[in-house]
C-alpha cells in the first residue's frame, strides 16, 4: 500500500509541471474577448450579453475543464468560438503568455481578412 501511494505521489508530481507548460493550439476560428460569467448559461462576452451552448466546453490556462457554475462572477480573458446560432461552445481561459500574442482577432471579420499561422499560432494584419 505505502509503495502504491508513493509511486502516485511520484506521478502526480511529474505531472504538474507538465500541466503548467500547456502549448495549446487554436483554431483559425478561435476570437478574443473579455468574458464575465454569470448564472449558467448567462455570460456577458465583451460587455454584450451571451450564452453558453448546451455542451460548451469551458477549460482553464492548463488546458482542464471548468463547470460553468463555479466561475460565476469571475471575468477572464478568452478565446472563443461559436456554434450556428452564436452561442459559445469552445471558451479557452487565458494564460499571461497567450494574452500576450497579439494581435489577435476580436471580430469574425478580422478572421477572414488576417492570416493565421497555425505553427506559431499568430496572426497578421494586411
Amino acid at each position: 500500500m505505502l509503495r502504491c501511494a508513493s509511486t502516485l505521489a511520484l506521478a502526480l508530481a511529474l505531472a504538474l509541471p507538465a500541466a503548467a507548460q500547456v502549448q495549446r493550439n487554436f483554431t483559425n476560428k478561435a476570437l478574443r474577448g473579455t468574458i464575465v460569467f454569470g448564472t449558467p448559461p448567462e455570460v456577458t462576452l465583451n460587455g454584450k450579453p451571451a450564452r453558453l451552448a448546451p455542451g460548451a466546453r469551458i477549460r482553464d490556462a492548463n488546458n482542464l475543464v471548468l463547470m460553468s457554475g463555479t466561475l460565476v462572477g469571475g471575468k477572464a480573458v478568452v478565446n472563443y468560438t461559436t456554434e450556428l446560432e452564436g452561442m459559445l461552445l469552445d471558451v479557452w481561459i487565458l494564460s499571461p503568455q497567450e494574452q500576450a500574442k497579439k494581435p489577435w482577432p476580436t471580430t469574425e471579420k478580422e478572421a477572414q481578412v488576417w492570416q493565421f499561422n497555425f505553427d506559431t499560432q499568430t496572426w497578421t494584419k494586411p
